[in-house]
């Protein structure tokens, strides 16, 4: 059994990543800020949880003194582009002294810490190769910014104090409990109440898109055979523009594409995500879930569970046709 801290275990990936560990049989400890992006309903039962900004060295570390994990995940992060845009100052806070202060804890209690970031830090990637875990980091927009300066200060870490580090860069996640911010359960959500559903520009922007179960396959994969000091991209093998995503969403609903209204591109906008994932393959990770399976099993859960995402969409941003929907 290992005792394994969660930070923003109460988020999107983060409550998925804690029910991949119960069902392994470890003992999870949940440490979130609880922000909007964080919800109670979203952790299983019977998991000890601690509110907490990772910003806040004292909690933090009188957090870890208690529970003496043997490795530290780190989910908490500010991720919503349109969010970074209108106000830098979360992410900065978060994603770059947040990450700090884990650092410095670390440097402490030396825990084995699993970073994780995100394929937006290689910024847009149009007419260039996939992304290596060497590829130059040239981020687009605040959140990105900010995530790669967490990356560097990780590295450096490694580098100089000898914490024993590794940072991991999926791809677009998507699943059960995330955000109705995000395209693919705002889509859904939209669609399900006969909303009009937003694309930006033309909606060929490309991503590469990871079930969320898989993704955690893939983080534990890095714990138990990855090494301290490496960064491993963690690619979905599902590259889809952002309107074929859109349409296959319809698609399974059965909602017509006559509910897709094209607004202007946010600032910023990248055109596309891909990666090469090598080295996570190397450890002998595969994703598992098809695109057409992950997104069934997304569409059907956010059928099911109104009760889980209707409070969540009384925001005007949410519920409005909105230019940066």
């Amino acid at each position: 059994m290992v005792r394994v801290l969660v930070t923003g275990g109460a988020g999107f990936i983060g409550s998925n990543f804690v029910r991949y560990m119960l069902s392994l049989g470890n003992e999870v400890l949940v440490y979130d800020a609880f922000t909007y992006a964080g919800r109670l309903e979203n952790i299983p039962s019977g998991v000890k949880v601690i509110r907490g900004d990772i910003a806040d060295f004292n909690t933090f570390s009188s957090v870890v003194r208690d529970f003496q994990p043997d490795v530290v995940v780190n989910f908490a992060a500010e991720s919503h582009v349109d969010r970074s845009i209108k106000n830098p100052e979360p992410f900065i806070r978060t994603n770059i002294y947040g990450v700090y202060t884990i650092l410095e804890v670390a440097r402490r209690f030396n825990f084995r810490l699993i970073h994780v970031s995100t394929d937006e830090v290689y910024g847009d990637l149009e007419g260039r190769e996939p992304a290596t875990e060497e590829t130059a980091l040239k981020p687009s927009n605040p959140y990105s910014a900010t995530k790669a300066s967490g990356d560097a200060l990780v590295m450096a870490y490694w580098r100089t104090y000898g914490v024993k580090a590794s940072i991991v860069r999926p791809s677009n996640n998507y699943g059960p409990y995330q955000h109705p911010e995000k395209l693919i359960p705002k889509t859904i959500i939209r669609a399900l109440n006969d909303l009009p559903v937003v694309v930006h520009g033309d909606g060929s922007q490309r991503r590469d898109w990871l079930y969320v179960e898989d993704n955690c396959r893939a983080i534990w994969t890095v714990y138990e055979r990855g090494s301290p000091g490496e960064v491993y991209n963690i690619p979905g093998f599902n590259e889809r523009s952002v309107l074929q995503v859109v349409e296959d969403i319809l698609r399974i609903l059965g909602k017509p594409r006559s509910l897709i209204r094209f607004v202007p591109n946010r600032p910023g906008q990248d055109r596309r995500y891909i990666m090469r994932g090598d080295k996570i393959m190397n450890l002998g990770w595969r994703p598992s879930v098809s695109w057409e399976e992950g997104l069934r099993r997304t569409v059907n859960w956010y059928v099911k569970n109104e009760d889980w995402w209707r409070p969540l969409v009384n925001d005007e941003f949410l519920v409005k046709e909105t230019p940066w929907a």
